[in-house]
């Protein structure tokens, strides 16, 4: 049987990563595993903290709001309609500042990462999530997470929550 071609608005899982949601859109396994996309409301107030993926690009369209995002050496201030280049191997993050929710697609390739949203969301469900079992999850999906930006982005941005 053939898969549907068609994604509708509410179709797909949604979780919360506390801020950072994941709506599951399209799965690797629709795609051949060329790529996957997720879209991420992101509430204000919150970074998903600096790390670097080993094998995985990420292209994101900021739909709504606006978010800010460190990639590299570069900070940039991305409104609604920009597009957001996150290469593998170099270190980024993202935040909305506020005041006002954002909401970005993330297409990710090739597919495979969009698991570990899912598992860090049952890991993040647990009445006290074990910070063991996330790092093996980081791990397994080789992300490394450096809060080393964190300081700066905190003193400019005021305090936000972490992802």
């Amino acid at each position: 049987m053939e898969p549907d071609p068609l994604v509708a608005p509410q179709a797909g899982e949604l979780v919360d990563l506390g801020g950072l949601g994941v709506h599951f859109k399209v799965p690797g396994e629709l795609t051949g595993g060329a790529f996957s996309i997720v879209e991420h409301p992101v509430e204000p107030g919150v970074i998903v903290e600096p790390h670097t993926h080993q094998h995985e690009d990420e292209l994101s369209y900021v739909l709504e709001g606006t978010i800010w995002a460190r990639i590299g050496d570069r900070e940039v201030e991305a409104p609604a309609g920009s597009y957001l280049w996150k290469p593998r191997g170099v270190m980024h993050a993202f935040w909305n500042p506020g005041p006002a929710p954002a909401r970005i697609i993330e297409i990710i390739s090739p597919a495979g990462f969009e698991r570990f949203f899912a598992e860090l969301a049952d890991e993040l469900a647990r009445d006290e999530p074990d910070e063991q079992a996330i790092g093996a999850l980081c791990e397994r999906y080789d992300l490394t997470l450096d809060r080393t930006w964190l300081p700066d982005i905190q003193d400019r941005f005021g305090p936000l929550r972490m992802v």
